[in-house]
């Protein structure tokens, strides 16, 4: 962790990037709480995540962007415009006013989206390659430790002084982002636009090209369609944890907050475990072992009791930082610089639209199955899924260590003396 953040580009998007994550960790469960509030409804809550995720439809044109324009030019944008889109949370007051949280979640998605996809490329192009996996673990870490404090925080914030508040917290962190990453250039000088040939230039063929490379790059494509298959039933638990903790263990909706923050000590744990991990079995083999620790977490869930769900939420913790940083190490050292954007775009589509489309269904099925049933069937889901994944980790060997040749298995012996024995008949002097 020490050695990347030696580096001082780094250092400064690291320093941007922790002003604009702590400004998400607040935002993004007391959106959803807000709304558990103004309306009652635990799959209105759970919507909340969902329409976050809905832009990254969208990915194909936000990499197309991304790889067109220059890339700290478009990340201190994107934090200027989040912090302006968050004035009409000022405005919100009753039920009435829900699809205002509902706007602004569904912007703070676009702007998520825009943001993963340029950090793909700034990291590819201010890190040696050897040190991708330490500095994607470095940022997950972060990210994740931010979890011990910011959705708590944020409840905290929105539970003593109201929404605006809530809202002004989170623009401050945007504007410091795009202070730090925005005031200093990068020695390294990565702030430049794409290049593109004169035939590639035609804009349908680039929207595209992304999805392209997903498709032929075989490490790739295994990951995306195990991740993504795992990804379908993951979504449920956004509207099943509000139920869980309503139903299931009787308390109301801001303890989702301890468990988000219970959540964020597994995934320190797993964001600090992360470059190790990586070295020693791979991208795939990590992301593969990310997805199977999600699996017993949801089948502890199905059982209602408060300290199994502390660990069942720890182990989910573990979870996430474990396959973001397989799947974007792989995303980074498998793709040509000049396709990064589109790429890492298209990818959190691919995965990420699957969760969106579990989420919408997660919250009709929180309203008509039983919450533990539901619990069972994404624990076994996901348990096949991460099999899936861990069979393909020959396709992405650790670093340093090259993929295992195929060695024909030797013929049976007894092939072997009837060969002998035909040379001896056509060569009797032999």
């Amino acid at each position: 962790m020490r050695t990347v953040l030696r580096h001082p580009d780094f250092r400064l998007l690291f320093g941007g990037l922790l002003a604009s994550m702590t400004a998400e960790s607040i935002l993004l469960l007391a959106l959803a709480i807000w709304v558990k509030d103004l309306t009652g409804s635990d799959g209105l809550a759970g919507a909340t995540i969902f329409v976050i995720i809905a832009p990254r439809a969208l990915a194909p044109l936000v990499g197309w962007f991304v790889d067109r324009y220059p890339r700290r030019r478009v990340f201190v944008a994107t934090n200027l415009a989040m912090a302006l889109l968050l004035t009409p949370l000022f405005a919100v007051r009753d039920a009435g006013h829900m699809w205002i949280i509902y706007g602004v979640a569904a912007l703070y998605g676009l702007s998520n989206l825009t943001v993963g996809a340029v950090l793909s490329r700034l990291i590819r192009e201010l890190v040696p390659a050897d040190l991708l996996g330490e500095a994607n673990g470095v940022l997950q870490t972060v990210r994740q430790g931010l979890r011990l404090i910011g959705p708590l925080a944020g409840a905290g914030l929105y539970a003593l002084l109201g929404g605006g508040m809530l809202a002004a917290a989170g623009m401050a962190g945007f504007l410091i982002a795009a202070a730090v990453v925005g005031g200093r250039r990068f020695a390294a000088s990565p702030d430049r636009p794409g290049d593109e040939s004169t035939a590639a230039r035609r804009w349908p063929s680039q929207l595209v090209a992304g999805l392209r490379h997903l498709v032929h790059e075989r490490a790739i494509r295994r990951a995306l369609v195990g991740y993504g298959l795992g990804s379908l039933v993951m979504g449920f638990t956004e509207s099943l944890i509000f139920a869980y903790v309503d139903q299931g263990l009787g308390r109301d909706a801001a303890f989702v907050g301890v468990l988000v923050t219970v959540q964020g000590v597994g995934g320190l744990v797993g964001g600090l475990c992360s470059a190790a991990v990586l070295r020693r079995l791979g991208e795939l083999g990590t992301l593969a072992a990310g997805v199977a620790f999600f699996g017993p977490a949801a089948l502890a869930l199905g059982y209602p009791n408060m300290w199994l769900g502390f660990v069942a939420v720890l182990m989910a913790g573990v979870s996430l930082p474990l396959t973001l940083v397989g799947l974007h190490t792989l995303v980074q050292r498998r793709t040509p610089p000049e396709l990064l954007g589109r790429v890492a775009a298209a990818s959190e589509a691919v995965v990420r639209l699957p969760q969106a489309i579990s989420i919408g269904l997660g919250a009709l099925l929180v309203g008509v199955l039983d919450y533990r049933q539901v619990f069972t069937l994404v624990g076994l889901a996901t348990l096949l899924a991460a099999g899936y994944l861990w069979g393909g980790r020959r396709l992405s060997p650790p670093a340093g260590r090259p993929a295992r040749p195929r060695i024909p298995a030797p013929r049976p012996a007894i092939e072997d003396r009837k060969d002998d024995a035909v040379i001896l008949a056509r060569n009797p002097g032999r």
